[in-house]
């Protein structure tokens, strides 16, 4: 409820807002991009994005500050927000209206743009002697704002150790506030979901020695035979200056649009990302990670039928509206 009453006056104010969503639904329009906070990959890519295609083609885009996927999702459903980033796992919570959206019930009115990158579940510490999940038991550790989709990785990753949250000494914070929280010595270590490196992360690293948790083999196989929208993923030790690599499991990023979005409008979203990915990875690391066939990769979700066009435009077939 309380979500809902904050975006109900952060709707109000943004109807005061000069750029205004009532264009969104031709191409030409200005769409407002949700994407998370001023310290994650989304806002940074994400700007990226939004820049790049408001240059190359008549529809404008705006990246938006906000609190990530699901306040995405809800604020896309009440009209704020025409384009929305989120997790692959975050998604299919709102169009079946189980976990995060147990509550308020499925959300559907939302569709596939592509899939972009993998994010990866970095669990970040500044204590040497945390050298696996396990470790964690009785620590104070941020686990995610209440809820959120950092909230349920946490959990899931948790569980394959045969922990939960009543084991560790959870905290709620954001990606920035984990990392002061880290520094300031409040917390041991915080789960951080997003593609790295990470900004707030690497901002941590530049001053301090920062290690994170890896998942074993035999633990990773337990968490993705549970939850198996799970990827394992490796994290260089170049990326933070770390001792080692980090083994890990990793989520995909993807844009949804709301459904009333123009064929058009989307369409301008999706051939500019692809089209332009060379130039895009000159000014953000997660260009380069920009494929065809991993953009097309969404199975839980219809895509948006300007997305779909664009695909087919290259010889795929996807599932649309």
């Amino acid at each position: 409820m309380k979500r809902r009453i904050i975006a109900a006056l952060l709707l109000s104010v943004i109807a005061l807002m000069p750029v205004m969503a009532a264009g969104s639904s031709e191409s030409g329009g200005t769409l407002r991009f949700g994407t998370g906070g001023d310290q994650g990959t989304y806002y940074g890519f994400g700007n990226v994005l939004a820049q790049r295609i408001s240059s190359e083609t008549d529809t404008s885009v705006v990246a938006v500050v906000s609190a990530g996927s699901q306040d995405n999702i809800e604020m896309m459903d009440m009209g704020s927000y025409q384009l929305g980033f989120v997790q692959t796992d975050v998604m299919s919570y709102a169009y079946s209206g189980t976990n995060l959206f147990a509550e308020t019930g499925a959300i559907t009115d939302f569709s596939t743009v592509a899939a972009l990158y993998l994010e990866q579940v970095q669990i970040v510490t500044l204590n040497e002697n945390i050298k696996t999940v396990a470790d964690l038991e009785g620590k104070t550790v941020s686990i995610g704002s209440s809820g959120s989709g950092v909230y349920y990785n946490a959990l899931d990753i948790l569980a394959a150790y045969g922990l939960t949250e009543n084991d560790i000494k959870p905290t709620y914070q954001s990606f920035g506030d984990s990392v002061d929280a880290l520094q300031d010595g409040k917390i041991d270590a915080a789960f951080v979901v997003a593609g790295a490196p990470t900004v707030a992360v690497s901002t941590l690293a530049a001053t301090h020695k920062v290690h994170l948790v890896s998942i074993d083999q035999e633990h990773m196989d337990i968490l993705i035979k549970a939850s198996p929208y799970y990827t394992p993923y490796t994290i260089e030790s170049s990326v933070y200056g770390t001792d080692e690599d980090c083994q890990t499991v990793a989520v995909g990023a993807v844009v949804i649009a709301k459904n009333d979005v123009s064929e058009d409008a989307v369409y301008d979203v999706v051939s500019t990302i692809f089209n332009d990915k060379d130039a895009i990875a000159q000014s953000h690391d997660k260009g380069r990670e920009l494929d065809l066939d991993f953009a097309t990769s969404i199975t839980t979700v219809p895509y948006h039928p300007g997305a779909a066009k664009y695909f087919a435009e290259q010889g795929i077939e996807v599932p649309s509206l």
